[in-house]
Order: structure tokens, then C-alpha cells, then sequence
């Protein structure tokens, strides 16, 4: 049974020109960046490269560019160094809808006294940013805010956010992990002082990620040791997984406005026709503003879990949230905080696309939807009645 694979946003098949790319980093070329002889020094320029081409996909310098070994840990190194850079503020902004690698950051550095602010969305998950405006003060330290959600594919207006704190002069991180490699990021027009990525969201391998810090930006390294990553990031680097991560930047650069147009025409045609074909469904987030391989869809009267089931026996891989959370038997906190009826939170499903899918299994799966959901519901007790109606 052929595997139809729509959870990118959980994580993505490593690229075959990634593979190629850092396969003899792995075997042969195994030497050690910081060595002094040959063998190991030319690792070094290939890392350089690699910076290179992660910032080439930003809009940044080479220089702004920091390795670390995920995005969460992009996360947590940007929001401690926000933090020591303003010893004297304590108070930080997040938002109700973030992933757990900030929120549950916040929530652990208020457990150390500082304060900490969430921001509320509205129902279709966007920010309001006079909501923003309201929380800031004296005190404030740094704001993170992500560029799009994981879960509904929302995008925050970032730009509009950057400009008025920087015209207040407060740091401003960002949580690009989602958006990077799927919709254009230019950083010499962004006004953002941090921003987080992760190879394995755009065709890397796992245990690679980067941060970006702007230059002249205030920085205090996070992981002490020794003087790798130009003093900012300690530790001997992954260098076969920092070539790929590199390969995938160049490749998602020059892929990505026909990538976006692809992506959009399938995701919209999978929207529409479960939309058509499933009474009682409903998309979660604002349609109007949010990643184009991105869907959301709440199926009232059914369990998410049991659509998931049901999908993984025909071979189709989907979510029904944050795959860093599936392990809870909580709901969305991210469809909570939209005001998600309960009903519909539970019967939430995420499909996210990636340039490896096609337009046959798109069509795999609207075939295969319709009949399971009816199933499903006829098994409910709430869905018997939703169906007499």
C-alpha cells in the first residue's frame, strides 16, 4: 500500500539532492571543522556555505546566521538571550496560539518571576495588534510571536508587529519554523531582531535547525563551551546535517513562488471538495491569511483521533495538531484559544502538503474522506442525531 504522506508540517522527507549532498559528510569526509590539519579544516567552508545559502533564503548575512540542533532550541536560545540582554525588565509577550517550544518557555521563565503576557486571537486565529500595543511597557523585555501557526497555517502580520516595537526599541523575536521555505522571507525588510528555523520542516534531516540574529543586535549565548559558531553556539557542529540544512535553503529558494502557487491549487482543491462532500465541516483559521500548503478542517460529531485511524488503514498520513503535542489528550490549546467549539475541536484534522504530493493522492483522499466520516458518525451517538437532521 502506497503511503500518501500529508503531514508536512510535522515534519518532511529529506530532499534526494539534500541526501546526495551531505552523505559524504557522513562516511568519508568525517573529520572534525576545528582541526587544524586538512582533513578536518575543509569541513569549515563547507559550513560557511551552508551559512551562506541559509541566509540567501532570508534575506540576511551570512553572519546573522547562528546553527543549533532544532527549532526549539532556536526558540529558547533567542528568548534567554533577550532576557540576560535586559536584566533589569521582566516582563515578555507571547501568544495563546504559540508552539510549546515557546509558550511552555514563557510559562517556565515566569515560574521565575518574570511576568508573562498572552495574547488572545480572534476566531479566525489572527492577532490583533492593538491588543500588542495595550501590553507593552516600561518593563518589557521581548516579544515573540510566531510568522504562522503549525496548526491552522494562520499567519501573523510580522511586519506590521516589527515596526512598532522597533519604533519603541524592543527586542522582537519571531518563530519562523512553519514559514520558512514556504512563503517568501525578505530580513533586509523585515524588521525582526530573531528569527528561528528548522531543517526537518523544509526537506533537511532532523537535529538541525538556525537562528538568526540581526547585526548590532543584543546576544548572549545559550549553550557555553567552547568556540564554535563564531563563540555564539557551543559544541562540535553537525556538520553533515549543516550541509544539508543548507542544500534544502538553496533548493527551497529557488523552488518557492512555483511551490506556492502548486501548493495552493492542491490544498484548495482538497479544502473545497471535503467541504462539498462532508456536511457539518468547517475550516479552522483565516483563509485569507495563511501558509498555501496549510488546511484545518473540523469535522463536527467525530473523534480527530478516530478520522486518524480510519486514514492510516488506507495509508494516509495526517494530524489532528501540533505533532509536539499529540502525546497530550488535551485539546488544541491553539483552537481553544479561537474559541473552537469543543465539538469541532475534537474533530479537527490538519493536512499540510509539500512539493512531493500530487494531485492523485489528492484525490485519493477525497474519496476515501467522505465514506469514512459518515462511518464515523453513525458509530456517534451525537452523530446519529447530526445526521437525522
Amino acid at each position: 500500500m502506497k503511503t500518501i504522506y500529508f503531514d508536512n508540517n510535522a515534519t518532511t522527507n529529506i530532499a534526494p539532492e539534500v541526501l546526495d549532498e551531505m552523505l559524504p559528510y557522513l562516511r568519508e569526509l568525517y573529520g572534525n571543522p576545528s582541526s587544524m590539519h586538512t582533513f578536518g579544516g575543509q569541513l569549515y567552508r563547507k559550513i560557511e556555505q551552508a551559512r551562506s545559502r541559509v541566509a540567501n533564503l532570508l534575506g540576511a548575512e551570512p553572519e546573522e546566521i547562528i546553527f543549533t540542533s532544532c527549532g526549539t532550541e532556536s526558540d529558547n536560545t533567542a528568548l534567554m538571550s533577550a532576557v540576560e540582554s535586559v536584566p533589569h525588565k521582566k516582563h515578555i509577550i507571547t501568544s495563546r496560539v504559540e508552539h510549546p517550544a515557546v509558550l511552555n518557555f514563557c510559562k517556565h521563565l515566569a515560574r521565575k518571576g518574570y511576568r508573562a503576557t498572552y495574547l488572545p486571537v480572534s476566531k479566525q486565529g489572527q492577532l490583533n495588534v492593538d491588543e500588542l500595543v495595550k501590553a507593552l511597557d516600561e518593563d518589557t523585555a521581548v516579544v515573540s510571536l510566531m510568522y504562522a501557526n503549525n496548526e491552522s497555517g494562520v499567519i501573523f502580520p510580522v511586519a506590521e508587529l516589527g515596526e512598532m516595537l522597533k519604533e519603541r526599541g524592543i527586542l522582537f523575536h519571531t518563530d519562523a519554523v512553519q514559514a520558512v521555505g514556504k512563503i517568501p522571507i525578505d530580513l533586509k525588510r523585515l524588521p525582526v531582531d530573531m528569527l528561528s528555523l528548522s531543517g526537518h520542516k523544509l526537506h533537511a534531516p532532523k537535529g538541525v535547525g538556525a537562528l538568526y540574529v540581526r547585526k548590532g543586535a543584543r546576544f548572549h549565548p545559550y549553550i557555553i563551551g567552547g568556540h564554535q559558531e563564531h563563540g555564539r553556539r557551543a559544541g562540535t557542529e553537525n556538520v553533515a546535517s549543516i550541509i544539508a540544512l543548507g542544500k534544502a535553503c538553496e533548493l527551497a529558494g529557488d523552488k518557492l513562488s512555483q511551490e506556492v502557487i502548486y501548493l495552493k491549487g492542491l490544498r484548495d482543491k482538497l479544502e473545497n471538495a471535503l467541504l462539498k462532500s462532508c456536511p457539518d465541516a468547517r475550516i479552522n483559521g483565516d483563509v485569507n491569511s495563511r501558509l498555501p500548503n496549510t488546511t484545518n478542517i473540523s469535522f463536527e460529531y467525530v473523534e480527530g483521533e478516530a478520522i486518524l485511524l480510519r486514514l492510516n488503514e488506507f495509508g494516509i498520513c495526517a494530524s489532528s495538531g501540533s505533532a509536539c503535542t499529540s502525546g497530550s489528550l488535551e485539546p488544541s490549546h491553539v483552537l481553544r484559544a479561537m474559541g473552537v467549539p469543543a465539538t469541532l475541536i475534537h474533530g479537527s484534522i490538519r493536512f499540510s502538503l509539500s512539493r512531493y504530493n500530487t494531485e492523485e493522492e489528492v484525490n485519493r483522499v477525497i474519496e476515501i474522506m467522505p465514506p469514512v466520516i459518515k462511518e464515523l458518525r453513525q458509530l456517534s451517538p451525537f452523530g446519529r442525531e447530526g445526521l437525522k437532521k
